[in-house]
């Protein structure tokens, strides 16, 4: 059935647009001539839904912790981050034995989930001095048959991969996951810049969480992320909670690289994202949950329980950039990073609505059948 949205803003269009849908977005332009049911959104912003690179669980249930008896969360967990605005995300299995990693990714195989857009592998091929909350004692060496080994049968289904990339001198391993068509990122390092370019010029195109568990930038070694910024082909996942990255880091990242060709949000939330704070099991250990973030006991920073598209509102409320260009962090650009489409055309129109008076808190935007 089609529809003619009209009087919205659209990230990376100027001015108020027209959307015409039929089940699939089929034009935007300033005016449409067409006749059909209107809806008027009155100067409110329209988007795709969000896209989650990095997500460790949700509802009390960790990615790694997925089995056979579990494996019915996964659903009610895809519905809960459509609630929440996310049309899509990379399940994130960080460092644990071999044997989880692969029934973790033998049930996310097997989920036939259209939500699910393949699997986020954060380890095991982590720099020990730069692991933060992974356990040292799960961390193994990067080489092709190490991969093999941990990638077992699941390949497929591994669309990003978090590494190294000065456990990887060679090269071999980073080629070879890339002849797999896994997108290698690089995290938990302590490459110098010179030893992340010789990675991105092997294949490499993304960094994960900017700026944490890596050097920091200086200003006579740049190190890993000072090479991805000045990459055109690198993307760098960023966790806009404000605990992970000050806010004035942010807007110094976000000024050295345009947010559609190098920068997206991701959650990094656990597996407590949805419940009230408090102390959880992780893994073998337990984390205490404080207004959203997370911290061993002996307060190592462990990721977050807030949401993707809270980032949104962070960026908007530090002032660090307008509402258009928050959005599109959070939702053309980490499609962009991983090659999925990531322009309106063609995409199913379910859209988010950002109310451009009030708080920043997209709702689905719906259609009364009725009308067409």
């Amino acid at each position: 059935m089609r529809f003619l949205i009209i009087n919205a803003q659209v990230p990376g269009f100027q001015g108020l647009q027209q959307i015409l849908i039929d089940e699939v977005v089929l034009e935007i332009a300033p005016r449409i001539e067409i006749t059909a049911p209107i809806v008027d959104v009155v100067g409110d912003w329209i988007s795709l839904g969000g896209i989650d690179l990095q997500i460790n669980g949700a509802l009390g249930l960790a990615f790694p912790d997925l089995n056979s008896e579990n494996c019915d969360q996964l659903e009610k967990i895809c519905q809960f981050l459509w609630n929440q605005g996310v049309d899509g995300f990379l399940p994130t299995i960080v460092t644990t034995s071999i044997d989880n990693i692969q029934r973790s990714l033998s049930v996310l195989s097997d989920s036939n989930l259209p939500q699910i857009l393949g699997v986020h592998l954060e380890g095991p091929f982590l720099n020990r001095q730069k692991r933060g909350a992974h356990p040292e004692e799960f961390l193994l060496p990067l080489d092709v048959e190490t991969v093999k080994r941990v990638l077992g049968d699941y390949a497929e289904i591994v669309k990003v991969i978090t590494l190294a990339p000065e456990l990887d001198p060679t090269g071999e391993a980073i080629a070879y996951l890339k002849s797999l068509g896994i997108t290698v990122s690089l995290g938990h390092s302590q490459a110098t810049a010179e030893q992340a370019q010789q990675a991105f010029d092997q294949g490499a195109s993304m960094v994960t969480h900017a700026f944490n568990a890596m050097p920091s930038l200086h200003h006579r070694e740049p190190g890993l992320l000072g090479a991805a910024i000045i990459n055109p082909s690198v993307y760098c996942g960023l966790i806009a909670d404000g605990q992970h990255v000050s806010p004035s880091m942010i807007e110094i990242l976000l000024r050295s690289s345009q947010y559609d060709r190098g920068i997206f949000l991701v959650s990094d939330a656990l597996s407590p994202l949805g419940l009230p704070d408090g102390r959880y099991p992780w893994d073998s250990r337990e984390i205490e949950v404080i207004h959203g973030t997370a911290r061993l006991l002996d307060g190592t920073l462990a990721g977050t329980t807030r949401s993707l598209l809270s980032g949104v509102q962070n960026l908007v409320n530090w002032n660090i950039c307008d509402l258009g260009t928050a959005i599109a962090l959070a939702t053309t650009a980490p499609r962009a990073a991983i090659n999925l489409p990531h322009s309106f055309l063609k995409q199913p129109a379910n859209f988010l609505r950002w109310r451009k008076n009030g708080t920043i808190a997209p709702q689905r935007l719906t259609f009364d059948k009725k009308l067409a």
